[in-house]
């Protein structure tokens, strides 16, 4: 598909072309501006490159891993309560079936000899996770901010590299604007051979100050999207870094807190029992 401009066009902006000191100076105006706005792009894509990298960023980013975390121990946390409620549940219904008029004081049995085993093996276990979660998260953490750190190196060096090619195209508009003012002070008529070679000259030179801008903008472009991307990768490292922690902590204690919650239901038909004989 062609995107050709129309003929006219280049006929009333090429300053080449002029053939009086009147349209010289109206077609140096747009190419001052044009050298610009495509430097203040390339000047906005710089900070808006450096933006992620601002303390305020990196706190924000530390911040949501923190919060992530802490949903993430919630929902284990919770699993955990709900599973202990469970079996006090389970406990309670089998009583039901054999208590009978006397399931008030069976009740407060439960709740005072049985309960209290299946709460503290609940904190226990919900501390332990605690522990595994505060250890992984200061490692994530560690591991986040170092590769943020790498990351805000390497894009610093590249806005350095960068930004003088912004300050080239202002200095080079500024040329323009001074040559397109000396053309309207030169009077009407002819274009005299000095300034004629100039514009000449400094149309090629924005030419390629133009294009070196431009392909530099959408390079910068590309090379921004990667490094948002690299920030969500590493944010996203950093959280499964911190559930994996969790997840080895839980399966390590499972046997442990289910055999504890086994025991606990063993008490408690024990205690049934006795209290059936009675």
């Amino acid at each position: 598909m062609s995107h050709d401009l129309p003929g006219w066009v280049t006929e009333l902006t090429d300053p080449r072309r002029a053939q009086t000191l009147d349209e010289l100076a109206d077609r140096l105006v747009p190419m001052a501006e044009h050298a610009i706005d495509v430097s203040r792009r390339l000047q906005t894509l710089l900070n808006e490159l450096n933006d992620p990298f601002k303390r305020e960023a990196v706190h924000g980013r530390v911040d949501r891993l923190k919060a992530r975390s802490a949903e993430a121990l919630d929902e284990i946390t919770g699993e955990i309560a709900a599973s202990g409620r469970e079996r006090v549940e389970r406990i309670w219904a089998s009583w039901l079936e054999r208590a009978g008029d006397e399931s008030g004081r069976l009740r407060g049995r439960l709740d005072a000899d049985i309960v209290p085993l299946v709460t503290r093996r609940e904190r226990e276990a919900a501390e332990r996770v605690a522990a595994a979660t505060s250890t992984g998260l200061e490692e994530a953490t560690q591991v986040l901010l170092t590769r943020v750190e790498e990351l805000a190196k390497a894009v610093t060096d590249l806005i350095h590299d960068v930004l003088p090619l912004a300050r080239e195209g202002l200095a080079l508009a500024g040329r323009i604007s001074a040559l397109s003012t000396r053309a309207r002070q030169a009077g009407r008529g002819p274009i005299p051979e000095p300034l004629r070679e100039e514009g000449a000259e400094t149309s090629r030179a924005f030419d390629e100050a133009v294009a070196r801008l431009e392909l530099e903008w959408a390079a910068l472009g590309a090379r921004s999207a990667s490094v948002r991307a690299a920030l969500r990768g590493a944010e996203e490292a950093a959280f499964s870094q911190v559930t994996n922690a969790m997840t080895r902590c839980v399966e390590e204690l499972a046997p442990e807190h289910v055999r504890a919650l086994d025991e606990a239901e063993g008490k408690a038909r024990h205690l049934l029992e006795e209290l059936a004989g009675d």
